[in-house]
């Protein structure tokens, strides 16, 4: 009787935890976004915090200047960069652009004559063509004004991603200490260990990323000034900036570099397009896999696999977090599924101490 008690208390229990749980799965999916929010803002924080507590540590003889202050001196860096670059790069690309605007009725017609000069291009209409313009003009301005909301969302999420980041990054043992305690104490050493080596792998991660944006930021300003592409240094800053978002980055900055570069003339074109197709080629197959296997200590295909899987899930935040999201789940395989080989020295001393305890056993047994 007591058995079928207890039988039917464990059936209750298990109907329970799996209403629970599904329960919890549902609840986690209608707040994804707040969650993928957090998991990528915690993951920027751990990789930050090098950085942090190196700029903590910076000493002027016996002088700290930094110490206490060295999240808040990261964001008046990360501010101050954005504020420079903006007032260096917008007001030349606002000037030409009203120039450009006043000087498009006159323009126009030159460049459709141009464009006749080109084999089966004098079949063009070119009534039809400057109408097909005009409307595109006045739907993009439609559809930039409707997209003022989501641009606006879009802001809001960054601006709180960065706030939870510097409150993880403030905060972070604290909050590290409680996640550890919902694990047992004798499973929250080994998972504390783990944790902490993929802290370490993972803020190299962002020296890795850091190299790949100064090669490409370097390489493209001297391309863009060979060229004599106009806003050259402004372009080749924000190409290195963008290169921490994995090929949707590239793309942006190529389409921004050939739009500017058609403006002057076809051959900034050609030389753009020509040295973005080398250099996809030479980052995708050379440094990359060479940089992030260094950095991170991950196979190359590990890597392109992530950021594959990464930009499939979640677009650009997922193929911004892939290779540390994929440093991390590598560290917990490698401590909690890969079955490690024992070495055949301590196999054998194992076997001779397993012989020896057998061996005083029969002696014991038969005295």
């Amino acid at each position: 009787m007591a058995q079928n008690s207890a039988d039917g208390r464990s059936l209750r229990g298990d109907i329970v935890f799996a209403f629970g749980l599904a329960l919890a799965c549902a609840l986690a999916w209608l707040v994804r976004d707040v969650l993928l929010l957090l998991y990528v803002s915690a993951l920027f924080a751990v990789v930050l915090t090098p950085v942090v507590r190196f700029t903590s540590e910076l000493r002027i003889r016996r002088w700290q200047p930094f110490k206490g202050t060295a999240v808040l001196a990261l964001m008046l860096v990360l501010v101050a960069g954005l504020v420079i670059f903006g007032f260096l790069a917008i007001p030349p690309v606002a000037r030409d652009l009203q120039q450009f605007s006043g000087e498009a009725p006159q323009r126009l017609p030159q460049i459709m004559a141009k464009l006749k000069t080109i084999p089966y291009a004098d079949r063009l209409d070119t009534a039809e063509i400057m109408g097909k313009a005009q409307d595109l003009a006045s739907q993009g301005a439609t559809h930039l004004l409707l997209s003022i909301r989501d641009w606006a969302g879009g802001l809001f999420r960054i601006a709180m991603g960065v706030i939870l980041t510097l409150y993880f990054i403030a905060e972070g043992e604290h909050t590290y200490g409680w996640f550890l305690s919902f694990f047992p104490k004798e499973r929250r050493d080994r998972l504390d260990k783990a944790l902490r080596r993929a802290e370490i792998r993972m803020g190299k991660w962002l020296l890795g990323q850091g190299s790949l944006m100064l090669i490409l930021g370097i390489s493209s300003t001297i391309v863009f000034l060979s060229l004599h592409i106009r806003y050259a240094y402004a372009l080749g800053v924000m190409t290195g900036l963008l290169n921490i978002i994995p090929v949707l980055g590239a793309a942006i900055s190529i389409s921004i570099a050939l739009l500017v570069a058609a403006i002057d003339s076809w051959t900034g074109v050609i030389g753009i397009a020509v040295f973005y197709l080398v250099y996809l080629q030479v980052e995708n197959s050379y440094l990359t896999p060479r940089i992030m296997r260094s950095s991170v200590d991950l196979p190359g295909l590990a890597i392109l696999v992530a950021l594959l899987l990464g930009s499939a899930l979640e677009g650009v935040v997922g193929a911004m977090v892939s290779v540390p999201t994929a440093v991390l789940v590598s560290v917990l395989v490698d401590e909690y599924l890969v079955q490690k080989d024992v070495p055949a020295a301590s196999q054998q001393v194992s076997e001779s101490a397993s012989q020896r305890v057998s061996k005083s056993a029969s002696q014991q047994v038969s005295e």
